[in-house]
C-alpha cells in the first residue's frame, strides 16, 4: 500500500546565499496492509521529514512515494487533497482546526467530507470522543480551548474517524496516561486488522514493541551514510 523508492530531499537555504543542503537520500521502504512500521533515529536524522514528504507537505527532490496507485512526489496539489480525504490519514503531534467550531463536528470532518450523512458520521465521532474519555459536557465547545492532552486526543479521535488505508502516526501516545494509551493502542491494532498499512514515530518504546511489526532506522537515509 505504501512504497517508497529512491527519495531525496534537500533544503534551499534563501537567506544564506541560496545554500542547498542535502537532507535525505536513497530512502526505501515498503510498509504491506495490515503492516505497522516504526521509523527511528536520533533527532535531526529526518523521521519527521520523511513523514511530511509522505502526506504531500514536502515535496520530494527525486524518487517516488507510492500510496496505492498515487505517486505523492509527482501528484498534482487536487490529487493529494482527493488522496487525504480519501485513503491517507495523519495523526499529527498538534491540532488545528478552525475556532468555534465544535468538537464532535471536528472528528467528523473527514466522514462528512466524504459525503458521510451527518447523523452517522457525527455517531462515528461521538463514539471516538467517548472511547477517549473526552466529556460529554465538552462535545459542544471548540476543542481549542482544551488543554494539551485533551487536544491530543481529539485529534487521534480525528484521525482514526475514517477507516483509512494508509496512515501515518507522528508520536500517538506522547503525554497520554495509561488508560487513554491503551485505547489508543487498541486503535492502532484494530486498523491493522482491518489492513491499513501504517507508518509511526514512537518514542514509546513499549508501545512500538507492541504494535509495530520492525523498525526502519532513517539515520541510513542522510547523506552522509549514503555508499
Amino acid at each position: 500500500m505504501i512504497a517508497i523508492e529512491n527519495v531525496s530531499k534537500t533544503f534551499t537555504l534563501h537567506n544564506q546565499g541560496g545554500a542547498v543542503i542535502p537532507v535525505m537520500e536513497g530512502a526505501s521502504l515498503t510498509v504491506a496492509p495490515g503492516e505497522c512500521v516504526a521509523l527511528v533515529g536520533a533527532s535531526g536524522a529526518g523521521k519527521s521529514t520523511l513523514m511530511r514528504m509522505i502526506y504531500g507537505n514536502y515535496l520530494a527532490a527525486s524518487g517516488r512515494i507510492m500510496i496505492g496507485d498515487v505517486d505523492v512526489a509527482r501528484a498534482a496539489p487536487r490529487e493529494i487533497l482527493a488522496l487525504r480525504r480519501e485513503r491517507l490519514g495523519y495523526v499529527s503531534q498538534f491540532l488545528r482546526v478552525v475556532p468555534r467550531v465544535p468538537t464532535r463536528v471536528v472528528v467528523a470532518e473527514p466522514l462528512l467530507a466524504l459525503g458521510c450523512g451527518r447523523a452517522e458520521a457525527l455517531a462515528r465521532a461521538e463514539t471516538l470522543l467517548a472511547r477517549l474519555n473526552i466529556p460529554e459536557r465538552l462535545w459542544e465547545l471548540s476543542p481549542t480551548t482544551f488543554s494539551g492532552g485533551e487536544q491530543q486526543r481529539v485529534n487521534i479521535a480525528r484521525g482514526f474517524a475514517h477507516e483509512y488505508p494508509a496512515l501515518l502516526l507522528d508520536e500517538p501516545t506522547a503525554s497520554l496516561d495509561a488508560v487513554n494509551r491503551e485505547e489508543v493502542m487498541s486503535l492502532i491494532e484494530e486498523a491493522k486488522q482491518r489492513g491499513a498499512a501504517i507508518i509511526g514515530i514512537f518514542h514509546d518504546h513499549a508501545a512500538r514493541d507492541r504494535v509495530c511489526d520492525r523498525v526502519v532506522d532513517v539515520t541510513g537515509f542522510t547523506p552522509a551514510r549514503v555508499a
